[in-house]
């Protein structure tokens, strides 16, 4: 690839140098993009817009902070935050959280979080649609070794959460969270189905009422 004369194809990992990668994620066109950069392969997806993951993003969202406000656990969220090892990896996730101890480790007016100055993020969040595959693949290798301690896929077609502890340059499949102690993956997906299903009702009425 050369000077990135061609149009880039989005939501799938094309190889690229660092500095190509900064080029496209930098440029004006791409100011709504999210942008990831793993193993000499940079990835730049167009999120889905409009009511259906705005709500994904909110039950997650809402079912992870309830639960740490009501059990006193410190935690500060982050909404498509980017994380950057310069030259190396970045990774863009739909939601992170830093909880406890590290909860205000981020300077406030800080943009890209640097991570050779800066701890990963504890938790992050991955709202799955289409990207259910990649999520669970390079992306899933990519928060190994930025080092963040637990990684939740959201996937939304089969209203599943898939949760996974980082630990020791690698991951495992987990059913209750360790970053927050106590909270079941079930209770999650509960959660995720409740909100789906409120939702589906929502629409169902909505549809309902148009015909009218």
């Amino acid at each position: 690839m050369s000077n990135l004369q061609t149009k880039i194809p989005t939501d799938t990992w094309i190889p690229a140098t660092w500095d190509e990668y900064i080029q496209e994620i930098e440029n004006p066109a791409r100011e709504k993009a999210k942008g990831y950069y793993y193993n000499g392969k940079m990835r730049i997806e167009m999120p889905p817009i409009g009511n259906d993951h705005a709500s994904d993003h909110t039950i997650v969202i809402l079912a992870a902070s309830n639960y740490a406000a009501i059990k006193n656990i410190p935690m500060n969220g982050k909404d498509n935050c980017t994380y950057r090892k310069t030259g190396f990896n970045e990774a863009q996730p739909d939601v992170s959280y830093y909880v406890g101890e590290n909860a205000d480790v981020i300077p406030w007016g800080t943009s890209i979080i640097n991570l050779d100055n800066y701890p990963p993020p504890n938790l992050v969040i991955e709202v799955a649609n289409t990207s259910l595959a990649d999520d669970k693949g390079e992306k899933r290798l990519l928060y190994e070794e930025l080092g963040v301690d637990e990684y939740w896929i959201i996937d939304v077609r089969n209203v599943q959460v898939i949760a996974f502890a980082v630990e020791n340059g690698g991951s495992r499949k987990i059913t209750q969270s360790l970053v927050l102690p106590g909270l079941a993956i079930s209770l999650l997906e509960e959660a995720f189905r409740r909100g789906a299903s409120q939702f589906g009702k929502k629409m169902g009425r909505r549809q309902e009422y148009s015909r009218l």
